[in-house]
C-alpha cells in the first residue's frame, strides 16, 4: 500500500530507527494518554510495515490486520495521510478506550480496532481537514500531521474499536523516545493549526463549567491556562505540607438538592463527585458596638439570633429575608440556561410564568432598597451592608437583589459544604473530567491576543507564538483583560467603551496565608468570620474589614498535625503597591500583614503572632501576575447606585464569535454567580454552533431587547 505524505514517525513517539522499536505482547492495562503529537518527520527516507494476523489470516474480518506506519520525503507542509488500522467493522456500540502516550500503545483484552482509514481529505467547509471515517469513535482529541496548505485546519480523529470473542491480543509500541502529555501538547501549533468547537480563555470555576457543559454536549474544546494548575481564584497551593486554597473557602452551590446547586451538577454532568464537609455556621461576625452575629446553617436559628439582637425590628427581618427567599425559590424552581436564548426563555415562561415575572420585577432592584422598605435600625441596615460587602464588595445599596438572595438563601437551603481536600479540587475534578469528555486542557497556555478576522473570532495566539483556531472563543478573562489586552484599538467595539463607564473595577486584595499552633485557637472556633471592629464607615476603605477563613477547623488533612491554617484577606488598591522598590514592596508587605495579623490577636486569638509557623503574603500585584486579573480586580461594581443587573453584560459580546464568562458578566461576583454564568454560556454557545435549538429571528430580537435594558442601566 503506497503511503504518500505518511504520518510520521515521531508523532506516536518513536525514533527515527525501527531497531529502537519493540513489539511484544503483554497482559492489558490502561494507560491514560490521549494525545498525539504533530511534529515533522525526523526522517526523510523510511517506511516500515507491521503486519499482524491472527490465525494467518489477513484482513478476513475476523483479526487485526495491517498496522502500517512510516514517513517519506514530503515537501509540503501535511504529512497525516493513508494509515490504516485492522479491516474489522465494529460489533457493537460498546467502546473501550485505547491510550496513546508515553511512547506506548497498548489494546485491552477481548478488543480489535474495527476497519478504518486514517485518512484526510480537504474539504471547504470551515477550511478544515476532516476525517476519512467520520462515525468511528475512541480516541478525541488526537491531532494527527499537518494541514497541506496554509488555509486548512485540523479537527479531532477518533478511533474505533469493537467487542470480539476470540483470544486476547495483546501489543505494545515502545520507544527510546518517550514524549509526556504536557510535552505533546506543547509541540501541538508548533507549525500546524488545530481547529475546536470553542476555545475557552483561563480555567476559572466560570471557564471551567462553560468547557465541560460544552463537552458533554459533544463540542470539542480546548482550554487554556495560563498558569500549572486549574481553578483561578478557585485554586490552590501547596507549600511546607499546607494546602491552601488561594480564594474564599466558602462555597455556595454545592448542595445535593435543588437547581442552583452548579457546582455539584457541573461535576455530576463529566462523572465526577467530591466528598464534602457540612458547615455548621456560614459566617462569624465580629462588628462595631460588640454585636457578635452566627449565621447558622438552620435558618431559624439564624433568624432567632438576629432578632434576639434586634428585637424591635423582628418583622422587619422577617420580612426582608422573606423577600430574598421569594427570589431564591424562584430561581431554584427554574432550569438555569442562558437568558440569552429566546427559546429557552419563552419555555420557561410557559411552564412557570409566576416565578419568571418574580424575577422580572427584582432583577432592576437593589438590596438596600428593599431592606430600608422594612428597617429602620441603623445599625442592622450596617449590618445588612456587611451581608451585601461579602457578596459583591460593596454595600446594600449597590447590591442586586437577586445576588444577595441566592447567597443569603443557599447558605441555609443546601448549607455551605466544604470539599475534602480543598477547594482546588473542585477544578482539579472538572479539568479532568473535561479530559475525560475528550476535549483538552493545556497548561503554561498565555494568551496573549484573540484573533479576529473580518469582525469575528477566530482563535487565540500564546506568548510563544502558537495560534490555535475554534468556531467560537470563551473569555474567562476579565471584561478589562479582555477587551483591554487581548483585544485592542480597532476591535474593541463601542458596548464595551459603555460598559466600562457605567462599572469600574472591583478591588483586589492583600491576601495572608498562614500555618499557625493548633492550640492558639478554641475549641469551637468556626470556620469563616468577617471582622470589623469599631467604626462603620470602614467598611469598604482598603484594609477596613478583615475576612478570616480557617478550613482546618473542617477538613484538618490540608495541614501538619498539630497545625491550622488561617487564610486573611482585606481589600487592597493596587496603587498602594505600586513604585516601590523590592525592598521597600517586601518591607511595607510585612508592616501591614503584621498590623492586620494583630488586629485578628486583639479581637480573636490572643498569643496570635507568637503561634505562626508559616507566613506568606500576596498583594494585588501577586493577584494580577498569577491570575492575570487586570489590576487584581475581581469583577466589576458599579460607579453609582446601579438599577440591579439591568446593566450587567451577559455572555455574548458585540464581535462575533466571542463570548465572555466569569465574574464581569451576569450576574456576578461569587462561586456560585460564575457557575451561573458559565451555564448559561454554554448554552448559549451551544445554540450558536447546533448542538442546541436556536431561532435566528429570535435572537435577533431578543439580543436588542437586551441591549437597550441596559442603556437604562
Amino acid at each position: 500500500m503506497s503511503l504518500p505524505h505518511s504520518l510520521s514517525m515521531p508523532e506516536l513517539g518513536f525514533t527515527s530507527s525501527p531497531a529502537s522499536m519493540h513489539i511484544s505482547q503483554f497482559p492489558s492495562h490502561h494507560h491514560c494518554s490521549t494525545q498525539l503529537g504533530t511534529s515533522r518527520p525526523r526522517i526523510q527516507e523510511h517506511r516500515f510495515q507491521l503486519i499482524l494476523s491472527q490465525h494467518g489470516s489477513q484482513g478476513n474480518g475476523h483479526n487485526l490486520c495491517e498496522l502500517k506506519l512510516g514517513s517519506q520525503n514530503s515537501q509540503l507542509l501535511g504529512h497525516g495521510y493513508s494509515v490504516q488500522l485492522g479491516t474489522i467493522g465494529p460489533r457493537s456500540q460498546k467502546h473501550r478506550k485505547v491510550s496513546f502516550g508515553h511512547g506506548r500503545t497498548s489494546f485491552l483484552n477481548d478488543y480489535k480496532l474495527s476497519g478504518l482509514n486514517l485518512g484526510f481529505y480537504n474539504t471547504r467547509e470551515l477550511d478544515t481537514l476532516r476525517p476519512k471515517v467520520p462515525k468511528s469513535k475512541l480516541i478525541q482529541g488526537c491531532h494527527l500531521g499537518g494541514s497541506n496548505s496554509s488555509k486548512c485546519r485540523h479537527v479531532s480523529v477518533q478511533l474505533g474499536l469493537s467487542e470480539v470473542n476470540s483470544r486476547n491480543l495483546n501489543f505494545v509500541v515502545r520507544s527510546s523516545s518517550t514524549l509526556s502529555v504536557d510535552k505533546v501538547e506543547e509541540r501541538e501549533g508548533g507549525g500546524g493549526k488545530s481547529y475546536y468547537d470553542a476555545i475557552v480563555i483561563g480555567s476559572g470555576i466560570g471557564g471551567l463549567v462553560a468547557a465541560t457543559q460544552l463537552a458533554v454536549k459533544g463540542a470539542r474544546v480546548l482550554v487554556l491556562e495560563k498558569y500549572v494548575i486549574p481553578g483561578g481564584s478557585s485554586g490552590y497551593y501547596e507549600r511546607d505540607g499546607y494546602t491552601f486554597d488561594v480564594g474564599s473557602s466558602v462555597m455556595f452551590g454545592f448542595s445535593d438538592k435543588g437547581n442552583l446547586n452548579l457546582i455539584t451538577q457541573a461535576l455530576a454532568a463529566v462523572g465526577c463527585e467530591m466528598q464534602v464537609i457540612p458547615d455548621p455556621t456560614t459566617v462569624h461576625y465580629h462588628l462595631p458596638n460588640n454585636l457578635s452575629v452566627l449565621v447558622h446553617r438552620e435558618y431559624s436559628e439564624f433568624i432567632a439570633e438576629l432578632t434576639g439582637k434586634f428585637p424591635h425590628e423582628k418583622e422587619g427581618i422577617l420580612k426582608f429575608y422573606g423577600e430574598c427567599w421569594k427570589i431564591f425559590n424562584a430561581l431554584n424552581s427554574l432550569e438555569l440556561k442562558s437568558l440569552e436564548e429566546p427559546i429557552y426563555l419563552l419555555g420557561q415562561f410557559f411552564q412557570k410564568p409566576l416565578e419568571c415575572l418574580t424575577l422580572a420585577y427584582y432583577l432592576p432592584q437593589n438590596a438596600g432598597d428593599i431592606a430600608r422598605k422594612y428597617i429602620q435600625d441603623p445599625q442592622l441596615l450596617s449590618f445588612i451592608d456587611a451581608e451585601c460587602f461579602i457578596v459583591s464588595t460593596v454595600k446594600a445599596l449597590q447590591t442586586p437583589m437577586i445576588n444577595a438572595s441566592m447567597v443569603m438563601c443557599d447558605r441555609h437551603y443546601g448549607g455551605i459544604n466544604y470539599p475534602v481536600g480543598g477547594v482546588g479540587g473542585i477544578a482539579k475534578s472538572l479539568a479532568k473530567g473535561l479530559v475525560d469528555q475528550g476535549s483538552e486542557i493545556l497548561y503554561k497556555a498565555n494568551v496573549t491576543s484573540i484573533i479576529v478576522d473580518q469582525g469575528r473570532a477566530v482563535g487565540v495566539r500564546l506568548s510563544d507564538g502558537r495560534e490555535f483556531f475554534a468556531k467560537t472563543i470563551i473569555s474567562n478573562a476579565t471584561r478589562w483583560n479582555t477587551f483591554g489586552t487581548l483585544l485592542k484599538g480597532d476591535d474593541v467595539p463601542k458596548e464595551e467603551e459603555n460598559f466600562q463607564k457605567v462599572y469600574v473595577k472591583a478591588p483586589s486584595f492583600l491576601s495572608i496565608h498562614m500555618g499557625v499552633k493548633a492550640e492558639v485557637l478554641p475549641p469551637d472556633t468556626d470556620c469563616h468570620h468577617f471582622v470589623l471592629e469599631d467604626d462603620w464607615t470602614r467598611l469598604e476603605e482598603p484594609y477596613g474589614s478583615i475576612f478570616l477563613s480557617i478550613p482546618t477547623v473542617l477538613d484538618p488533612s490540608l495541614a501538619p498535625e498539630g497545625r491550622h491554617i488561617l487564610h486573611i484577606f482585606t481589600t487592597s488598591s493596587i496603587e498602594d503597591w505600586e513604585g516601590l522598590s523590592r525592598k521597600d514592596y517586601e518591607a511595607k508587605k510585612e508592616i501591614v500583614a503584621d498590623e492586620i495579623i494583630g488586629r485578628l490577636e486583639d479581637k480573636l486569638f490572643p498569643g496570635l503572632k507568637s503561634s505562626i509557623v508559616f507566613k506568606e503574603v500576596g498583594t494585588p500585584k501577586t493577584h494580577r501576575r498569577y491570575l492575570a486579573r487586570d489590576k487584581g480586580t475581581y469583577g466589576p461594581i458599579p460607579r453609582r447606585t446601579p438599577k440591579g443587573l439591568l446593566g450587567m453584560p451577559f455572555n455574548t459580546t458585540a464581535i462575533e464569535g466571542l463570548y465572555c464568562v466569569g465574574d464581569s458578566c451576569f450576574p456576578g461576583q461569587g462561586v456560585i454567580a460564575v457557575s451561573f454564568s458559565g451555564v448559561m454560556c454554554a448554552h448559549r454557545v451551544a445554540a450558536d454552533i447546533g448542538l442546541e435549538k436556536k431561532s435566528p429571528v429570535l435572537d435577533a430580537a431578543l439580543l436588542r431587547l437586551l441591549g437597550w435594558l441596559r442603556t437604562l442601566a
